[in-house]
């Protein structure tokens, strides 16, 4: 039997509130207890605590005093000998995968929402049991469990890295690389492709297995789980995933999941297949293959750490790179997403500010909590992030003396980190361990150079490598908004269409004009505007003048923007992609390699 055991029931579904009690077999004479502040995997303090009330505790059947330490720790005066009792609801409505949610239909939660955390005893043996469930209800959770019904963890650690599904669901399996494989589905529309879902995700993780352990029948290491769970919350608006030891939760659109006799692949399917690929692939870079500040984890506080760029970034690089290797992308498809990408970071003024360690550092107070000056300050490590993966394969790829790849990067640091080559915890890494494979495979010059790139704000020399493997950079049509400096949101439709100023770029001629985030954009050149692109439209021959009505504050401004001839900012023109068609066999040879794996 568990030492700590907790006992969830769901007694009104509507009212949005579990209910748990938690026992300690045996307390400590002065019981600590805590509940997270954060979930690993999304870095931000989300106090999970504001969602708990009604903290009691009794021991033997007597009530005892609990003294409440400050936001999320309280502690108890009990007797060692006897178990110890504490009951408590939490209120679940956050239908993010990061929280909790509980309504009349379903119910989820992650056990860092739910499951207080009992000091001393983190290393004990934990578990959960259901109380009753509302008729046709179901579980489905990766966590193993035990014949009499109770789901068990060897610790507090794998207790909350295991989310749990409730209520009625569709579940599908595959077998890939020889292990079992589920995919929960709530919410999906009566045209969901079940079929179509369950062959694309068995190529993906088929894929993936192959790429970090070999064939099945000839693996040279064995993989971090032994089953795997997709759970997918189909929703009208919400995207998002959140990886776990051997299952990850994901959000996104009913309309990207498949439709029954529809044969194309929607570019919603395409972000959907993308996001499992992320996910999926996380299971090896970040959960085991890990940053060493994050090797033992404190769930009160901040974990800081340098180097998302590398496990959240080249997880980007890779999980559309997958799509493309394993068949369900061909390669135009591919540099299309890529230079979606490359457009995303170019576009952004804060990639000559923030480098991508400070990206990493600052993501407790920055990444998740966006502003209108966000493309000014920061730059995401997600995407900068897998263009630097992009840059270092690219360059292992073509080096002249001794060509290899970030695949045998990435298979390098699994084997230098799991098998006894490095000191330290199992999986955790620094960026030294990262610079000491670049220089083994590609020489300290590139390391060097590396660094130069994670620490320092200059572009990535991307338009020179794509040309060794024959990828034709070329410049794109700016959009008007491009042009200008903004980002811009747009609502309704019709008469009751609207344009309003999202963000403004540094430097751009939006903000020369006095343009300010929160403007509604009323009328251009003395013609009501509905659209931004409808701007353009107004310009007289041969003038690039563009003078806005704007309403700010309850305020009517009139406001001039030189329109600049070609693209924003920095000159960095949106770019794009694609197969060069005159190009060096050699530069073929080097890129059907990078695109195959």
């Amino acid at each position: 039997m568990s030492d700590i055991r907790f006992f969830v029931e769901l007694s009104d579904p509507k009212t949005h509130v579990f209910e748990l009690t938690l026992t300690i077999a045996a307390p400590a004479a002065l019981q600590r207890l805590s509940l997270p502040a954060w979930i690993p995997g999304s870095y931000l303090l989300r106090e999970f605590a504001r969602h708990l009330s009604g903290l009691k505790a009794e021991q033997a059947g007597q009530a005892l005093a609990l003294e409440q330490l400050d936001k999320a720790n309280w502690q108890v005066a009990c007797s060692p000998d006897s178990p110890l009792q504490l009951s408590y609801r939490v209120y679940a409505f956050d239908s993010s995968v990061r929280a909790a949610f509980l309504d009349a239909d379903r119910g989820f939660f992650n056990g860092t929402g739910l499951c207080l955390r009992v000091h001393g005893h983190e290393h004990a043996a934990h578990s959960i049991e259901f109380g009753a469930l509302p008729p046709a209800w179901q579980v489905a959770t990766a966590m193993a469990q035990t014949p009499d019904g109770r789901y068990q963890a060897a610790d507090y650690d794998e207790l909350v890295d295991h989310p749990f599904e409730l209520g009625q669901f569709w579940v599908g399996q595959f077998m890939a690389g020889g292990l079992p494989h589920r995919i929960v589905v709530s919410g999906a529309l009566p045209v969901f492709d079940t079929e179509r879902l369950l062959a694309d995700a068995q190529r993906i993780c088929a894929a993936q297995l192959d790429f970090w352990h070999g064939p099945a029948s000839s693996r040279h290491s064995a993989p971090p789980f032994e089953a795997y769970t997709f759970f997918l919350n189909a929703v009208e608006d919400g995207y998002g995933g959140l990886e776990h030891r051997a299952s990850t939760a994901l959000i996104a659109p009913r309309r990207d999941l498949p439709r029954l006799g529809q044969t194309e692949v929607s570019e919603g399917y395409v972000r959907l297949l993308g996001l499992i690929s992320h996910e999926y692939f996380h299971s090896w870079n970040v959960k085991r293959l890990k940053p060493a500040d994050f090797a033992e984890l404190d769930y009160a506080q901040e974990n800081y750490t340098e180097l998302l760029w590398f496990f959240e970034g080249f997880t980007s690089y890779y999980d559309e790179l997958m799509l493309l290797r394993c068949g369900l992308i061909d390669e135009a498809r591919y540099l299309k997403l890529l230079a979606t990408s490359y457009n995303g970071v170019l576009a952004t003024p804060g990639r000559k500010v923030q480098s991508l360690a400070q990206s990493s550092f600052d993501t407790w107070i920055k990444y998740y909590r966006p502003d209108e000056n966000t493309p000014n300050s920061t730059i995401s490590y997600y995407g900068k992030g897998a263009l630097l993966a992009l840059a270092l394969d690219l360059s292992l790829r073509t080096a002249a003396a001794s060509p290899s790849s970030l695949d045998e990067l990435m298979r390098g640091l699994w084997q230098r980190s799991h098998a006894g080559l490095r000191t330290g915890a199992r999986g955790a890494i620094s960026e030294a361990d990262v610079l000491a494979v670049i220089t083994e495979l590609g020489g300290s010059t590139l390391a060097q150079q590396f660094q130069l790139w994670v620490h320092g704000t200059d572009d990535l020399p991307l338009p020179q490598l794509f040309e060794r493997v024959a990828v034709q950079l070329r410049a794109d049509k700016p959009t008007l908004a491009q042009r200008l400096g903004l980002r811009v949101t747009e609502s309704g439709a019709g008469a009751n269409a609207s344009c309003s100023v999202k963000q403004v770029l540094q430097g751009s001629a939006a903000l020369a004009g006095g343009l300010c985030a929160g403007d509604e954009l009323l009328a251009c050149n003395g013609w009501r505007l509905r659209r931004l692109e409808d701007a353009a439209l107004t310009l007289a021959p041969m003038t690039l003048r563009l003078s806005f009505l704007v309403s700010r504050d309850q305020r009517l401004l009139s406001l001039d923007v030189q329109m600049p001839a070609s693209s924003p900012v920095d000159g960095s023109e949106p770019i794009l992609l694609s197969l060069a068609e005159k190009a060096p066999p050699a530069a073929v040879g080097l890129r059907k390699a990078w695109l195959a794996g």
